[in-house]
C-alpha cells in the first residue's frame, strides 16, 4: 500500500458515518414520533436545534450538484424508505426544508409580540421634526432633550440583536418597536441561512412575508386604515372625507414612523440588511393602500374649502417624507418613496389651484340680494376668515406659492381697478392683498343693491371695518399686507361713514336751517310762523324715519357703534338745540304746540342710542314742553 492511500481511507470512512447520522436526525425529527419534540425551536433548550441546523449545513455541504427547486415539498420518511434503505442527501436536504419552513412559520406566529396600537397612536404626536441625528449619540443632545425611553430600550438590546440596523434608525422621528424577542430573531436568522443556503430562499421570503404581512395589515385596521379606491374616496362627501384626513394623518405617522420602520429592522436582522425582498414584500401592498388614499385627495376636484385639509395633508406627508425615503431605500422598495414624493408634488399643485380658484370665487360671487341691515355680508366673513387660516400655514404656502397673481388675473373692466402692491414683495403677500382688493371690489358692487344710498355707504362702512379688523388681529396677516395697504383700508371705511352720514343727516339737518323763516329777510324781522311749523315737523318725520329704519340697520362691532352714534349726536343735538333755543318761544305762544316740538334735545340723545341695533326702536313718546 503506498502512502497516500493508507490516509486517506481512515478519513473517507468518518465522513460517511457523520453524513449518515445527519440523515438519522433528519428523518427522526420528520417522523414525529414524540409530541414534546414536534418544534425543534420550542422551550428554552437550543441543543437539539443546533445539532439540527449542523445536520443541515453537513447534509448541505456535501451535496456537489444544485439542488432541484421545485420538487414536491415534502418527502416523507416511508417513501424515501421505499425507495432506498436510507435517504439520499437530496431528499433529506428537501425534508429538512419542509421541516425548518414548519419551524420558521411558527416561530413567526407564535412568539410574536402583541401591539399595542393605543401606545403606538400616542407616539405619533411626539416631534415631527425629520432631522438627523448623530449615529454616534443615543439621545437628543443637539436639543438638551432627554433621550426616549423607548430609543433607550432599543439601544439596549441592540447588542443582542442579530445583523446590523440600517442608518434610517439614525432618523430622530423614527420609534421603532420590537416586533419579536431577540431569542427568537435569532433562530429566524439561523432558519434563514440554511434555507437560503440550500437554495429555498424563496420558500423562505414567501413564508415571511405572509405572516408578517397579516399582523401589518392587523395594525392598519386598528389604526383605522380603511380599504378604499380612488373611486370611493373620490365619491365621499367633503365633511365625511374631512374626518378620515385627520385619522389619515394620524395613521401614516404611526405607519411609516412606527409600523414600517419595526418592519424594516426586523427584516433586517432576520435576513440581513442586502436583501430587502422580505421587507418589501411584507409592507408593499399596505404602503399603497396607505398613500392611494392621499393620492386619491391629490387628484380630486379642487374647491377653496378644501384647501386647509389638503395643507395638513401636504404638511404631514411633507414630514414623513425624510422618514419614508430612510425606510424605502433600496431598488425593490423605492417605489414606494416615488409615490409619496409625486403625491406631495400633485398636493402642491393642488394648493396653488384652489388659491387660484378662491381668488376667482371672491371676484365672481353671484349673490344679488342684499343682506338686510347693511351689517357684514356672509361672503367678507368668509373670506377674512379664510385668508386668516392661510396665514397661519404661511411657513407652507411662502414655499408654495412662489409667483404672485397672474396678470389675467389681475384685469377688470373697471378703469380704477387700481390694484395694490406687497409691501414685502412676497408671493404669498401679493396673493392675499390680492383675494382682499377683489373682495373689496365685489363689496362695492353690492351696495349698490340697496336702495337707500345711507344704507350702502353703511355697509361699505361694516364690511370694510370688518376687513381691517381681521388684518390686525392676526400679526402674521398684518406683516404680510403690509401697513400702507391697511391705511388704505382704514380710510376707505372712515370715508363710507363720512358719507353715510353726509346722505341721512344733511337731509335731516336741512330741516333747521334759518332761510325763509323770517318775513322781511332781515334776522331782528319776524318770523313766519307757518314756515317755522313746516320746518319742525319735517324734521320731526324726516327723524322719526331715520330713527324707525335705521334702529332696524345694523352695526354689529359696538366701538365702531359707539363712534357713529357719537358722530351723529355731534351733528344733530347743537344744530336742534340751538334751532329750538331761537325758535320755540314762537311755537310755545301758539296753539298745540305739543304738535310741532315733538322732542327735546335729551329726547333725540335717547333716540340716537336706539340706532344701528338691528332691531325694531322703542316707540318714541312725545314730551310735553308747557
Amino acid at each position: 500500500m503506498d502512502g497516500s492511500g493508507v490516509a486517506t481511507a481512515p478519513r473517507a470512512e468518518p465522513a460517511a458515518a457523520e453524513l449518515e447520522a445527519a440523515e438519522r436526525l433528519i428523518m427522526r425529527w420528520d417522523s414525529g414520533a414524540r409530541e414534546e419534540d414536534r418544534m425543534l425551536f420550542d422551550g428554552g433548550d437550543r441543543s437539539e436545534a443546533k445539532k439540527y441546523l449542523r445536520a443541515v449545513d453537513e447534509i448541505r455541504r456535501s451535496i456537489k450538484e444544485p439542488i432541484a427547486i421545485g420538487s414536491p415539498r415534502r418527502l416523507s420518511s416511508s417513501s424515501s424508505a421505499a425507495g432506498s434503505s436510507s435517504p439520499c442527501p437530496e431528499n433529506a436536504i428537501q425534508i429538512a426544508m419542509a421541516r425548518l419552513e414548519d419551524e420558521f412559520r411558527h416561530i413567526l406566529v407564535s412568539r410574536a409580540n402583541e401591539i399595542e396600537i393605543e401606545s403606538l397612536v400616542d407616539l405619533s404626536s411626539l416631534s415631527m421634526s425629520s432631522t438627523l441625528e448623530s449615529e454616534q449619540s443615543g439621545v437628543y443632545s443637539d436639543h438638551g432633550e432627554e433621550e426616549s425611553p423607548l430609543a433607550a430600550a432599543e439601544d439596549s438590546e441592540g447588542s443582542s440583536t442579530v445583523g446590523r440596523r440600517s442608518s434610517y434608525r439614525s432618523m430622530r422621528s423614527i420609534r421603532e418597536i420590537d416586533l419579536l424577542p431577540s431569542d427568537a430573531i435569532y433562530d429566524l436568522r439561523s432558519v434563514s441561512e440554511q434555507m437560503i443556503s440550500a437554495g429555498y430562499g424563496r420558500e423562505c421570503v414567501q413564508v415571511y412575508s405572509s405572516i408578517r404581512k397579516s399582523a401589518v395589515d392587523l395594525c392598519f385596521r386598528r389604526l383605522g386604515v380603511e380599504k378604499l379606491s380612488i373611486g370611493d374616496v373620490q365619491r365621499l362627501e367633503w365633511d365625511a372625507l374631512e374626518s378620515k384626513i385627520r385619522r389619515w394623518i394620524r395613521a401614516a405617522r404611526v405607519a411609516v414612523r412606527v409600523v414600517f420602520a419595526s418592519e424594516r429592522r426586523l427584516s433586517d436582522e432576520v435576513f440581513g440588511d442586502g436583501d430587502d425582498a422580505p421587507f418589501a414584500e411584507t409592507v408593499k401592498g399596505a404602503a399603497l393602500q396607505l398613500f392611494g388614499f392621499a393620492e386619491a385627495i391629490s387628484i380630486g376636484r379642487r374647491s377653496p374649502e378644501k384647501l386647509f385639509k389638503i395643507l395638513d395633508l401636504h404638511d404631514a406627508i411633507s414630514d414623513l417624507l425624510p422618514d419614508v425615503s430612510a425606510i424605502f431605500q433600496s431598488k425593490s422598495s423605492e417605489s414606494i418613496y416615488i409615490q409619496a414624493a409625486e403625491i406631495l408634488s400633485r398636493l402642491a399643485e393642488a394648493v396653488r389651484g384652489i388659491l387660484s380658484e378662491f381668488e376667482s370665487a371672491v371676484h365672481r360671487d353671484p349673490s344679488r340680494i342684499p343682506v338686510p341691515g347693511g351689517t357684514i355680508h356672509p361672503l367678507t366673513r368668509y373670506v377674512m376668515n379664510y385668508i386668516s387660516l392661510i396665514s397661519d400655514y404661511k411657513p407652507t404656502l411662502i414655499e408654495l406659492i412662489v409667483s404672485p397673481p397672474s396678470a389675467s388675473c389681475r384685469t377688470a373692466d373697471d378703469p380704477e381697478f387700481d390694484i395694490p402692491e406687497s409691501e414685502n414683495q412676497l408671493p404669498l403677500a401679493s396673493h392675499l392683498i390680492w383675494i382682499i382688493f377683489v373682495l373689496q371690489h365685489n363689496l362695492e358692487s353690492k351696495a349698490s343693491l340697496y336702495k337707500e344710498t345711507a344704507l350702502s355707504h353703511l355697509f361699505l362702512m361694516n364690511n370694510v371695518h370688518y376687513i381691517v379688523n381681521k388684518v390686525k388681529d392676526s400679526p402674521e396677516l398684518r406683516l404680510m399686507i403690509g401697513d400702507d395697504y391697511l391705511k388704505r383700508l382704514t380710510g376707505k371705511y372712515r370715508q363710507a361713514a363720512t358719507a353715510y352720514q353726509r346722505a341721512t343727516w344733511m337731509k335731516i339737518l336741512y330741516c333747521l336751517r334759518d332761510e325763509g323763516l323770517h318775513a322781511s329777510g332781515g334776522f331782528s324781522s319776524g318770523v313766519s310762523k307757518s314756515t317755522l311749523r313746516e320746518r319742525f315737523r319735517a324734521f320731526n318725520a324726516a327723524f322719526d324715519e331715520a330713527h324707525r329704519t335705521q334702529a332696524m340697520w345694523h352695526v354689529p362691532d359696538s366701538q365702531l357703534r359707539e363712534e357713529l352714534r357719537i358722530a351723529i349726536s355731534e351733528l344733530l343735538l347743537p344744530a336742534y338745540r340751538s334751532f329750538l333755543g331761537r325758535f320755540r318761544q314762537h311755537i310755545e305762544n301758539g296753539r298745540h304746540p305739543e304738535l310741532y316740538i315733538k322732542y327735546s334735545v335729551e329726547d333725540l340723545e335717547n333716540a340716537v342710542s336706539d340706532f344701528f341695533e338691528g332691531c325694531p326702536p322703542p316707540i318714541l313718546s312725545r314730551r310735553r314742553t308747557h
